[in-house]
């Protein structure tokens, strides 16, 4: 890839009982993403149906590998897969360094994206038939 590296991850949680858990490790996550070195900039969305979206751009791609391997993330991710059904991940290059919007975003998951592996998937979860939701909230990190 050249350019600036696009990293867009979706993950839905399958129980409210998961929720304060999930919360928790994502404060962390976004503790560590601030501090990662080739971090540029970033967006949160939070959907109705408790459906978490991060967007994170990057320097290049070893500034993404190095956060995605390292810390409060490489923590958080084998209990991601038992308390999420769907979960997916988005990559990209592009030229500037600047968030994409909501619309580019969902619509390169739906068409790019890729399933993570989950120990309950939905059965949205390996086509990546997610369901239309309203966001609840969305901020820049």
């Amino acid at each position: 890839m050249s350019g600036y590296v696009i990293s867009v991850t979706r993950f839905r949680v399958r129980s409210l009982r998961f929720l304060p858990f999930f919360l928790i490790h994502a404060q962390r996550c976004l503790a560590q993403i601030r501090r990662s070195d080739g971090y540029i900039a970033g967006a949160l969305r939070r959907d109705r149906d408790h459906a978490y979206w991060t967007t994170s751009v990057w320097r290049d791609e070893a500034a993404l590998l190095a956060y995605v391997t390292g810390g409060a993330h490489r923590n958080a991710m084998p209990k991601m897969s038992e308390w999420g059904d769907e979960a997916s991940t988005v990559r990209w290059a592009q030229d500037s360094g600047g968030v994409p919007s909501w619309p580019e975003t969902i619509e390169r998951m739906r068409r790019e994206g890729r399933p993570l592996p989950l120990r309950h998937p939905g059965p949205a979860h390996a086509g990546l038939g997610f369901a239309e939701s309203e966001p609840s909230q969305m901020t820049l990190i």
